[in-house]
């Protein structure tokens, strides 16, 4: 089993109700496992189109017997089942979406080829993917910065992220 870290995020639609059932179907996967599941998040769109509704952000912490490829390939048909396009035709970069799914980390893996980049290249940066999973795993060791998700966070300046229920 591989321990993983996902962040979910939506601002089109129900976008509570499309976390949920995002985390269901996660929950539904082969050889996989919810471990904990973080606060939902309100924050601000960063990038991408000028004035975007506000985006609602969740992170899951999973255990998988997938492969990194192989969950990729997972989360993107969960996306799909909300409405997102994979071939990214009629989606604007960073733009409004019904659901995003992201591999954060997965257990320790560095890795970089045409279809996925783990860990995340912005994650250290972004609090709305931080502070979710700062929920579930502040000492969480991020294996190319060499510093935990909690003092990463810590030294973010802080932007306009509000907490609810959980995810």
């Amino acid at each position: 089993m591989h321990r993983a870290h996902l962040a979910l995020g939506s601002n089109v639609g129900d976008r509570g109700d499309a976390i949920r059932d995002a985390v269901d179907q996660l929950a539904s996967l082969e050889a996989t496992r919810i471990l904990g599941r973080s606060r939902l998040l309100v924050t601000k769109a960063v990038g991408g189109p000028a004035g975007q509704p506000d985006f609602l952000n969740a992170a899951v912490l999973v255990d998988t017997g997938l492969e990194p490829h192989a969950l990729l390939d997972a989360v993107h048909g969960i996306e799909q089942t909300h409405g997102r396009p994979r071939d990214r035709q009629g989606e604007e970069r960073w733009g409004p979406r019904t659901l995003d799914i992201d591999i954060v980390f997965f257990a320790d893996v560095v890795l970089c080829d045409s279809r996925l980049t783990l860990p995340h290249p912005r994650a250290a940066q972004r609090e709305f993917v931080l502070r979710p999973i700062a929920d579930l795993a502040p000492e969480y060791l991020h294996p190319v910065e060499g510093r935990t998700v909690a003092e990463l966070l810590d030294d973010l300046a802080h932007v306009d992220v509000r907490g609810g229920e959980s995810a």
